[in-house]
């Protein structure tokens, strides 16, 4: 059997560390965030992440977000293609943003049996572990089949849950449709959101972030044995190591800390904490 050279594409709501997109020479092609009347590549460096949470309260008008245009997506592609026999995008759900179209089209001048489009029905790490998990087993088979069933399995076995200390950041960019279905009082719940199958729903929904905090860990505890974990926060590195210590005894060796890029933290706000997890059934 030929062993192949697979390169990954994905967009920069992954929030891929940068060793790893180093480690595996993955494009990251950034989505946008637009405010005072700019356009900023959520690309780690024309954002300063930690000021943006820090100063999004107090924004005049609430950003907005932008998926990134066909042409930007097509040379990330192009530039992957040239160096691979095998192209795969794993990429923001196409229920969510229009990222998955632009995709669509900057791929298109591909040969497709050179060419795989994903979308992820994730967020986040959740859709980070695809592309990570995607390129280990591609390194290591060279096959594209092999690969792509194990992102399927990562898939099938992955959660990603989120607990908000408001819900007014929603309220502000129009999103309260991910999870006000049956919430009364609105801006007085902390609620727990779930990312699944490209759909936002409300997990639970309490009354304090304490109490949402150790709702999420309980969530957490069920994903266990965990072979790969990211706790996520918005501007809540404290919170997130505190987190960490109290699941300490189901750690993974593969655990990461990191802070949500901005294209989802305008939805979020600040100081939220959660997790992106696969279990080790994806093994099996």
């Amino acid at each position: 059997m030929t062993f192949l050279k697979i390169k990954f594409v994905t967009d920069s709501v992954a929030d891929l560390p940068q060793e790893i997109v180093d480690k595996h020479d993955i494009g990251v092609v950034p989505t946008f965030v637009n405010y005072g009347g700019q356009s900023f590549a959520d690309d780690g460096k024309e954002l300063d992440r930690e000021a943006f949470y820090r100063e999004l309260p107090a924004m005049a008008s609430h950003p907005t977000t932008a998926a990134p245009p066909p042409a930007l997506a097509e040379e990330a592609l192009q530039r992957a293609a040239e160096s691979a026999d095998h192209v795969i995008a794993i990429v923001t759900p196409a229920k969510l943003s229009t990222t998955y179209n632009s995709f669509r089209i900057g791929g298109s001048g591909l040969p497709s049996n050179k060419y795989t489009l994903i979308d992820s029905g994730q967020l986040s790490l959740g859709m980070g572990w695809q592309v990570i998990i995607g390129a280990e087993v591609a390194a290591q088979t060279g096959n594209v089949e092999a690969t792509l069933d194990a992102i399927q399995r990562v898939r099938q076995n992955q959660a990603l849950y989120v607990a908000l200390v408001t819900m007014e950041f929603l309220r502000r960019g129009g999103r309260v449709g991910w999870a006000a279905a049956g919430i009364g009082a609105l801006l007085q719940i902390k609620p727990i959101l779930q990312v699944h199958e490209g759909e936002v729903l409300a997990a639970a929904r309490v009354r304090t972030f304490g109490k949402a905090v150790d709702h999420m860990i309980d969530i957490l505890r069920e994903q266990a044995p965990i072979d790969r974990l990211a706790i996520i926060h918005s501007n809540n590195l404290d919170g997130a190591l505190e987190v960490k210590e109290r699941i300490a005894d189901i750690l993974p060796e593969e655990t990461q800390i990191l802070r949500v890029g901005p294209t989802l933290g305008v939805h979020i706000g600040p100081g939220s904490l959660g997790f992106a997890s696969v279990s080790t059934s994806w093994k099996a």
